[in-house]
């Protein structure tokens, strides 16, 4: 952005040049493209980098701007031109400490060379470059890399070599003289940049050859991978570069990456030219490899270490300076040393050299190489012992020609003197070639020494043409041309291997005189020489051909000038000669290779030229050919002419004017006579006509292709309209078969539509003439769908020369001929094109949706030009109405697809908005036409739906809906279009109320399109819309006498158009507002009320449903949400396939949430509707075309899968029962037998995997905010897995962030539920299970128990004590009542969701007497439930029994059940209560009874207590005879007597007295007292008669509780609320049918050898020893003989648990006088919590203090 408004601040200065303001602009708008592409906004149409604004410009000039920059974004052009940048950074080595020389270049490993210039750097002793200061030392680009150099066989190559002693390991003071010497080597092959392009950072291995004498292939060697050759140079060596790969022009990259050139970097060009030769380009430079040498010892015993020192030798014998590169990044230096190789004669290098020598400086010059040996001495002298020398350039002229050269070793000495360069010149320098004058032999010699050299020149060359030809041409137009004007002729910037000033000023001084020139008898210097060899003419120019075409342009105006000059001379008898030469070179220059010098010829055409007369002969000629193109052995020749006309038109124009320039203007008529002739001759063989591909449809094709490229030059001498009368003549012969050569065809339209852009065609005298024609050879294309991109193109060209609202006579008479000759076949091409499908390549289909958007933006050009006077004119031109039909209905389904959302693409809204505005023109146009002739006895079905079709579409476009625009764009569209959609509303209201009685050929079928109009938020076009469908009532109810049809399309269309979140509240107000107006006059208003309130009820559902479904996570709103609109469906609607639709959507909601058990009973309802029958069913959702038989097996299996993931196995055994009796039937035994497994399965599930049982909460939603399903309404909700109520509070909070959670559970008031706010009422409810026999069945496990009180739940209750009366500060429990609460569900719990709402609520008032009751057998009940786990073992964790007992009898020795007999066992309480007898008698049992359980409990807690918790254990039992005493229970065991000194307070033996007296004795543990009157249990007895307390442990069965009691209340609740540990529940008698019912636990048959308690479940006769061989019937410490008799039987000593029991009492019980002093009195122990709301102040909750404990003690 900060680089965007830099940019700004420069153009609004204006200082910067032209060409840098089009740079900066087109900067700006691409990085505004760019960013407006990444936010989603609108592609906005820009011309030369400013917006346009579309209703200035033409539509099709409007579509081709969208669509440049829509390519330009998405489909960059591939670069053809790609660049390598490289950074040198470091070298990493261990043993550096020497200057290194990095050389980088580019190596071809498939033709084994390198393809590059080197870049060269040095490197001080740390590995850094030496100069950093400078960047162009250290950076690089290697440019100019085609792509087919982006290969993996292409390499970077590094060589490295340092500058030191001879030996890396030698000493300091051996030797001084450094030596350039290799080092190491690194390779990278280009391929690895392809991919990212970039490579920062990159370490390069460094390898160094194993031999020395490889090093001039070390490089080749790690390529191929010979490892035997080379290894690392160390293992921590590496060479650190920066790589980057550019691509486009070079230009391009400077402006693109400005910083790197800002700061530096040298250029590395490719070895040679270039793959298209520029004008203007200037090279000299010549490369030289030093390759090797060979070379004798020189008398040594050791071979010699040659260096080579080379010099490059001016022709006086002074070395040139700074002519010697060895790279970019290093500037040239003067001489060349090569590195040294140790010990080798036979030294390979194969080192690169420029040598960029100016030409003026390249004759005479030569290249000297100097030989030394290197000695190692201390001394380190460097001896010469030879040289070798090589010209640069013949005494012929010629240069040194490319390839490798031997050269001489010329041995000297070692103080020889060389600078004296002639006393060697005259010497042999090559084997094998010797200088012409030179006639000394060459000496035998073993040594030589080898070079390759390669000349990149644009000024010389190495054939015999050198700057004789040149020199001698321009002597020979002195006569012609001053040497003043050729010296600074504009050729010299475009032309190429122009003539060296040095020669030129020679020339100009008269210096050089003809003789001075070498001879030469090329054919291209006897043409350049044809006055003084006119005898050769015709020969030179019949071999002109001939001649290679680089050298024909080096000296292409000279060449022109000389056929000219012929042509001048003697026309006669060359002019025909002259012609083939001229076509030739012409040719020449089509070339790729040569096509950059067409500016030469054009700027010798416009100012060389000099031909006047020369225009009668080239029409003569040019004549000549084109009457005989039938002539079949000319046609080659032929063909080569007319490609060449665009020019020789040309150099006619140019030939006439300079003609009339100099006579005034004489000849005018023969020459127009001369050009008429010509074109009648080229008209005439244009209508020739020739059946398939011959050659005369080649040669008709050759001349279309340039014809249009002579239209420019005939304009400079005719007017315009002569011009195009001769155009449209000779485009007018054009035979019109289309059968023809369809190559042909095609170059025909190609020179159309060339013509169409030509500036002839712009000029509106000559568009009037040509257009016609223009159009008759599209129509025939169009017709036959023929070559329709180029169609295409040419239309876009003809409308973008018509501006919008031109109203000149010329522009409308163009419009009329266009309509009538277009129009229809422009409708039926691009419903042709647009009903094809579309190609399935890339590109293909890229340029299949071009042409389609050509055509499209051609069709609203002309409709946007189309005024009153032209809809009219066409309208009328239809004879029948029938034509008039097929066009109003190709005219509409044209628009349909205009409209379509893949037409343009998505951020085209500038293009869309201008398409919408001439549709909507053009509809209101024809709609006038549809009412005169489409009424009445005249009326077309399809033709006024196809209008209101389009209409509804046209509406509910996505770029017309201006509510979702940012308010500037809004605003903006308004200003220039108005709202589009309410224009088309109240048209299709006009056009509705024009129906008449007609309307009912619309109803239902418009109910769809016209409720989706009303959706849109846009009030003035819903109280357009609206009426329409109480218009549509009225005409149903005329016809049918009702209108169901209306509602029921009302209602399916409702729920998937919202569910597209169309609609909103405003909506369904407007909705029921005005139709209830509406029909407040009606006779059928009842009826018409009763459809507006169903459809505004389903529209509330709707709404919340759509709502809810916005969020990210499955929550219960959404989930509570689907259940309320199903049910609607279901029992308002009886909509079945919609209700079926929601079912699954439910079910996918379940399983997203992975509740599996309410999935399960949601796919239940779809079961449930289907049969087990062989009737077919549709294919639906997901499901296959099946019978209902196998749609319902599937359904059962995954309701059954569903139901054994959420662990509710009972259930999923009914449907494996009933699934297996559709087996049985069948007799498919295979099934059956997975059915049984599966079935069997389920039941171990059931016995041996532990089932968590959640928690329910009560739920209220209050306020008006709440969504429609919910508010002001309470439900029930089963919670998560250990989900207690504070997660679950905190849950709620989440789904609704807004709600405000209510601190108490009284029931709100009217203000809270009319709140505009958002209130929750939650806190936690306990189940009430159903009636069900086996929760009060002794000897079933807690596994099958514990489903049956979580599951098919109805009822829930909740208690909330308080005080009525006076309260007793002493004993709270006198007037402590209790309000209990019973919700009623609508359905049981688990279901269908989660959650269900109350349907009903039953409050009652419990008294203090009742409440005192309910709390004693709840907790016995808990007793019984614990004891009777840990003697079967259920019980792996004896603490939850120890915490039991505990708080049971340390709450009863501190006073807990006292506080009972206080209160209600007082005379005056029994007096005021008389009613109250039965129930303090009830108490009083309970109260004994529970001290029968503990007494029991400790004997079994006695048997499994572990050793430390023994001194616990013995506390109990103390504590327990203290309670006994308490409660005034005497105990006559032995094994009591000693606790019998304990006396008994007055103050509760004057109680138990005054209650004895009131309502008889109350019963003592004692051997004469009577059993008591429970059922479920007989207290302990000396006598033999008494019955056992407990069955037999065998039986597994639990203590029972009184047979009296409702069976709810015998259920075991280990989910107390608040303030009590478990209470009575009243069972819900009925079961709704279809639910399914768990299966029962059969009863289980007494075994023989068992005492039999009262209930008649026996117990073992006779005691069996126990495991430490006693017998069970012996007593345990501390308790009587009876209870230690039934602890024993058949109980074996359990081992020790794991964990030992930690009491944390920390004296936490509540003070006697608390509220919940039950709690603290019984022990409280449950694992619920409860609101804190729903204590009374100073109520202390009592939790399970060892989380730890496994399924033993899960619900205690």
């Amino acid at each position: 952005m900060n680089e965007i408004l830099d940019l700004r601040r420069q153009v609004l200065v204006g200082h910067l040049t032209h060409d840098r303001m089009k740079d900066v602009k087109r900067h700006i708008t691409a990085r505004l493209d760019w960013g407006n592409e990444q936010l989603g906004l609108d592609l906005v149409p820009r011309k030369e980098y400013a917006m346009v604004d579309p209703e200035d410009i033409s539509i099709t000039e409007l579509f081709r701007l969208m669509e440049h920059r829509h390519r330009k974004k998405d489909t960059p052009v591939p670069a053809s031109s790609h660049h390598l940048f490289v950074q040198m950074k470091s070298l990493m080595c261990s043993n550096l400490g020497e200057e290194l020389e990095v050389i980088f270049s580019l190596f071809d490993s498939k033709e084994n060379r390198p393809i590059s210039e080197r870049f060269f750097l040095r490197l001080n002793r740390n590995g850094l470059p030496k100069c950093p200061e400078k960047p162009e030392r250290h950076c690089s680009l290697f440019v100019d890399l085609g792509s087919s150099e982006l290969r993996k066989d292409i390499y970077i190559t590094v060589h490295i070599i340092r500058i030191g002693r001879m030996g890396a390991g030698e000493k300091k003071n051996a030797c001084n003289v450094q030596y350039r010497r290799p080092f190491g080597c690194a390779v990278l092959s280009i391929a690895d940049l392809l991919a990212g392009d970039s490579k920062d950072d990159l370490v390069l291995k460094v390898y160094m050859c194993n031999t020395e004498s490889d090093w001039y292939q070390i490089h080749e060697n790690i390529i191929k991978k010979l490892n035997a050759r080379y290894n690392l140079t160390g293992s921590n060596a590496g060479l650190a570069v920066s790589l980057q790969l550019l691509h486009g022009d070079i230009e391009q990259i400077r402006r693109e990456y400005t910083s790197r050139f800002t700061h530096g970097v040298s250029i590395t060009r490719k070895l040679g030219f270039s793959n298209i030769i520029m004008p203007g380009e200037m090279r000299n430079d010549l490369y030289i490899t030093v390759e090797r040498g060979e070379f004798e010892k020189g008398g040594k015993s050791v071979a010699r270490n040659v260096e080579v020192t080379m010099h490059v030798v001016d022709s006086s014998g002074q070395i040139l300076k700074d002519f010697i590169s060895f790279g970019s990044g290093e500037p040239p230096a003067s001489e060349y040393h090569s590195f040294v190789l140790y010990h080798n004669n036979c030294p390979r290098w194969a080192e690169l050299l420029k040598l960029p020598i100016p030409v003026d400086k390249f004759r005479g010059a030569h290249i000297r190489c100097e030989f030394r040996h290197c000695s190692t001495k201390e001394k380190g002298e460097k001896k010469l012992f030879g040289f070798s020398f090589m010209p640069l350039m013949q005494e012929n002229g010629r240069t040194l020609p490319d390839g490798t050269h031997e050269l001489i070793v010329h041995k000297c000495e070692e103080n020889a003197n060389l600078q004296d360069s002639g006393r060697y010149l005259k010497l042999p320098f090559s084997k094998g070639i010797s200088l012409g004058n030179n006639s000394q032999a060459v000496k035998a010699t073993k040594e030589s020494f080898w070079i390759t050299s390669f000349l990149c020149s644009t000024k010389l060359t190495q054939n015999a043409l050198k700057e004789l030809t040149i020199i001698s041409a321009v002597l020979q137009r002195v006569e012609i041309f001053s040497i003043d004007r050729l010296i600074f002729s504009p050729r010299i910037f475009f032309g190429k291997f122009i003539l060296l000033s040095f020669w030129l000023r020679k020339l100009k001084d008269k210096e050089l005189k003809l003789e001075e020139v070498w001879t030469h008898s090329g054919d291209m210097l006897d043409l350049l020489k044809w006055r003084t060899h006119p005898d050769k003419i015709a020969g030179c120019l019949s071999k002109l051909k001939e001649i290679d075409g680089s050298e024909i342009v080096k000296f292409l105006q000279d060449t022109l000038d000389t056929l000219f000059g012929i042509l001048d001379e003697n026309s006669q008898k060359y002019g025909s000669k002259v012609f083939d030469c001229l076509v030739h070179i012409i040719n020449l220059l089509q070339d790729s290779k040569f096509h950059h010098f067409k500016p030469v010829m054009d700027t010798y055409i416009e100012s060389h030229f000099a031909g006047a007369l020369a225009y009668r002969d080239l029409i003569k000629v040019l004549k000549w050919h084109i009457d005989r193109v039938t002539e079949v052995e000319l046609h080659d020749h032929i063909q080569e002419v007319l490609k060449a006309q665009e020019y020789i038109f040309k150099y006619i124009v140019q030939s006439r004017r300079l003609f009339s320039i100099a006579t005034g203007g004489q000849n005018e008529e023969e020459f127009r006579c001369c050009i008429q002739e010509l074109l009648m001759s080229v008209r005439f063989f244009l209508s020739q006509e020739s059946k398939g591909t011959s050659a005369l449809s080649q040669l008709q094709a050759v001349f279309l292709s340039s014809f249009p490229s002579v239209y420019s030059e005939l304009l400079k001498l005719f007017d315009v309209r002569e011009v195009a009368n001769l155009v449209h003549d000779a485009l007018g012969s054009l035979p019109t078969v289309m059968h023809g050569d369809e190559s042909l065809q095609a170059v025909k339209l190609q020179s159309i539509g060339k013509t169409v852009e030509s500036h002839l065609y712009t000029n509106p005298d000559s568009r009037c003439i040509l257009l016609p024609v223009v159009l008759h050879h599209l129509h025939m294309h169009l017709q036959e769908q023929k070559d329709l991109i180029m169609c295409a193109r040419i239309l876009s060209n003809i409308f973008c020369l018509i501006k919008k609202n031109s109203s000149e006579k010329s522009v409308l008479e163009e419009i009329d001929v266009i309509v009538n000759s277009l129009l229809d076949i422009l409708l039926r091409t691009i419903l042709e094109i647009t009903s094809r499908p579309q190609p399935s390549g890339s590109a293909m289909r890229l340029q299949f949706q071009d042409v389609t958007g050509e055509f499209v933006s051609c069709l609203l050009s002309l409709l946007r030009q189309m005024t009153d006077r032209h809809y009219q004119q066409l309208l009328d031109s239809f004879n029948t109405k029938e034509d008039l039909r097929d066009f109003l209905l190709q005219i509409f389904t044209v628009f349909r697809i205009l409209i379509r959302p893949e037409m343009f693409p998505k951020d085209w809204t500038v293009m869309r908005l201008v398409a919408n505005n001439v549709i909507i023109t053009t509809v209101l146009y024809l709609s006038d036409a549809l009412r005169k002739n489409f009424l009445n006895e005249n009326f077309d079905y399809k033709i006024w739906d196809s209008y209101f079709f389009l209409a509804v579409i046209f509406i509910n476009q996505l770029c017309l809906q201006l509510e979702m625009f940012t308010p500037s764009k809004k605003k903006k569209v308004l200003e220039k279009y108005g709202d589009m959609r309410v224009t088309m509303g109240c048209e299709i209201f006009s056009m509705w109320q024009n129906l008449g009685e007609h309307k009912l050929h619309f109803i239902p079928a418009l109910i769809g399109p016209f409720l989706e109009v009303t959706l849109i938020p846009q009030p003035d076009l819903r109280n357009v819309m609206i009426p329409i469908f109480h218009d549509m009532m009225d005409w149903e109810q005329r016809r049918s006498g009702n209108f169901k049809q209306v509602e029921a399309k009302l209602i399916d269309k409702l729920d998937s158009l919202m569910s597209e979140g169309k609609g909103d509240e405003t909506y369904r107000e407007l909705f029921n507002s005005i139709l209830l107006k509406k029909i407040e006059r009606e006779t059928w208003r009842e009826s018409g009320v009763s459809l507006i309130a169903t459809v505004t009820r389903l529209m509330e559902r709707l709404l919340d449903y759509r709502d809810c479904m916005k969020m990210g996570e499955v929550d219960g709103k959404k989930i509570g949400c689907t259940v309320s609109l199903l049910n609607f469906y279901k029992t308002e609607l009886n909509k079945e396939e919609m209700y079926i639709r929601y079912i699954h959507k439910l079910y996918d909601l379940h399983l997203k949430a992975q509740n599996f058990t309410e999935a399960a009973y949601t796919l239940l309802l779809y079961d449930e509707l289907l049969e087990w029958s062989d009737r077919p069913l549709r294919e639906f959702l997901n499901y296959p075309m099946q019978t209902e038989w196998q749609r319902k097996e599937c359904l059962h299996l995954t309701i059954i899968q569903n139901f054994d993931r959420g662990k509710c196995w009972e259930n999923g055994i009914i449907l494996c029962r009933k699934i297996a009796e559709q087996y049985e039937s069948y007799y498919d035994y295979r099934n059956l037998s997975k059915m049984r497994m599966m079935e069997a399965s389920l039941y171990d599930k059931i016995m041996d995997q532990q089932r968590l049982e959640p928690e329910f909460f009560r739920v209220g939603f209050y306020g008006k905010k709440f969504p429609f399903f919910l508010r002001n309404k309470e439900f029930v909700c089963r919670g998560h897995d250990y989900e207690r109520l504070e997660a679950f509070q905190q849950r709620m909070l989440n789904e609704f962030p807004h709600a405000i959670a209510m601190q108490h559970a009284n029931q709100p008031d009217e203000t809270i539920f009319q709140a505009e706010a958002q209130y929750l009422q939650i806190y936690a409810v306990t189940p009430i299970p159903e009636n069900q026999e086996v929760l009060q069945r002794d000897g079933i496990p807690d596994n099958i128990k514990s489903f049956y009180k979580v599951n098919h739940i109805w009822r829930f209750r909740y208690d909330r004590p308080f005080h009525k009366g006076t309260k007793d500060k002493e004993n709270e429990f006198k007037s402590l009542w209790v309000e209990r609460t019973t919700l009623i569900l609508v359905q049981s719990l688990p279901g269908i969701s989660r959650w269900f709402e109350v349907e009903k609520r039953e409050v009652v008032e419990m008294s203090p007497l009742e409440n005192a009751i309910e709390v004693l057998e709840n907790k016995n009940q808990q007793l019984r439930t614990l004891i009777s786990q840990c003697q079967t073992r259920q019980m792996q964790n004896i603490n939850p029994l120890t915490m039991c007992l505990n708080g049971v009898i340390d709450a009863a020795v501190n006073g807990g059940v006292a506080r009972y007999q206080e209160a209600f066992f007082v005379k005056e309480y029994i007096l005021n209560h008389p009613e109250d007898g039965e129930k303090i008698t009830r108490l009083r049992e309970l109260m004994l009874e529970q001290a029968q359980i503990l007494e029991f409990g400790l004997a079994v807690h006695e048997k499994v207590v572990p050793q430390d918790m023994r001194p616990l254990h013995k506390k109990l039992v103390d504590q327990f005879f203290v309670m006994k005493s308490s409660l005034g229970i005497q105990t006559t065991n032995s094994c009591f007597a000693k606790w019998n000194a304990t006396p008994i307070p007055h103050s509760i033996r004057d109680c138990i007295r005054e209650a004895e007296e009131l309502v008889g004795p109350v019963s003592a543990l004692s051997e004469t007292r009577p059993a008591a009157k429970s059922p479920n249990l007989s207290l302990p007895s000396v006598s033999h008669e008494r019955r056992i307390l407990f069955n037999h442990i065998g039986d597994g069965a639990l203590p029972r509780s009184d047979s009296n009691l409702p069976g709810s209340d015998k259920a075991v609740n280990n989910t107390p609320s608040s303030w009590s540990l478990d209470s009575g529940k009243e069972a819900r008698n009925t079961s709704e049918s279809g639910k399914l019912i768990s299966p029962p636990v059969p009863p289980r048959p007494a075994q023989t050898g068992e005492l039999m308690d009262i209930s008649g479940t026996s117990t073992s006769a006779s005691a069996r020893p126990d495991s430490h061989g006693q017998p069970h019937g012996a007593a345990c410490p501390g308790l009587s003989s009876e209870a230690s008799v039934v602890a024993a039987q058949g109980f074996p000593e359990l081992p020790p648990p794991g964990n030992c029991f930690r009491l944390l009492l920390k004296s936490s019980l509540p003070p006697y006088g608390s509220v919940c002093h039950d709690m603290a009195l019984l022990g409280a122990t449950s694992s619920r919590k409860h609101p804190a709301s729903c204590l009374a102040p100073g109520v202390v909750e009592h939790e399970d203090e060892d989380k730890g404990q496994g399924k033993g003690n899960k619900g205690d």
